[in-house]
């Protein structure tokens, strides 16, 4: 059995609407990446494509809009920090499940925050489904296998992904 913990409510109120609609909002940016993975369950042999922007990421902060996460990064007691990455799937006709991968190989802590409610989720190594719910966090070690997927009835999946020790 995969270990993990599942924490709903994470933030408070004010702080998850105020990180939500930051992330969420007509003005963040986004960067295009052409391919998730190959897709590893799927009824077609396409390939996948998601935004992200990374704010930490190789012992530096890559922009500006790190400093948003501050409570989180305090909330999750972070003593070094590997990387901080946002990530929109936008939303297709079919529920894509990328393919399994781990972030890093080598035994770490992840935490997954989910933005908003959707019919996505993350699947870990045993095949546990956590459903994407918004201010859900995801608490596990990234170093395992697992995958995550789109959405198709909201306009996408947002999340944010920490990887830390």
């Amino acid at each position: 059995m995969t270990d993990h913990k599942i924490i709903d409510n994470f933030l408070s109120d004010n702080e998850f609407k105020r990180l939500s609609s930051t992330v969420m909002g007509d003005n963040f940016p986004w960067f295009y990446q052409p391919n998730i993975e190959r897709k590893h369950k799927s009824n077609s042999n396409d390939f996948t494509s998601y935004f992200t922007h990374t704010c930490y990421d190789k012992n530096k902060i890559n922009s500006q809009l790190f400093y948003e996460f501050g409570t989180l990064i305090e909330l999750l007691e972070i003593k070094a920090l590997i990387r901080l990455k946002v990530n929109c799937y936008p939303n297709t006709n079919n529920l894509d499940i990328h393919q399994s991968h781990v972030d890093y190989p080598y035994s770490h802590k992840g935490c997954i925050l989910y933005f908003n409610t959707c019919n996505g989720y993350t699947i870990l190594e045993d095949g546990t489904k956590i459903e994407s719910i918004a201010n859900r966090v995801l608490l596990f070690d990234p170093s395992l296998p697992h995958q995550s997927t789109n959405a198709t009835f909201t306009k996408a999946r947002f999340n944010v992904n920490i990887n830390y020790f």
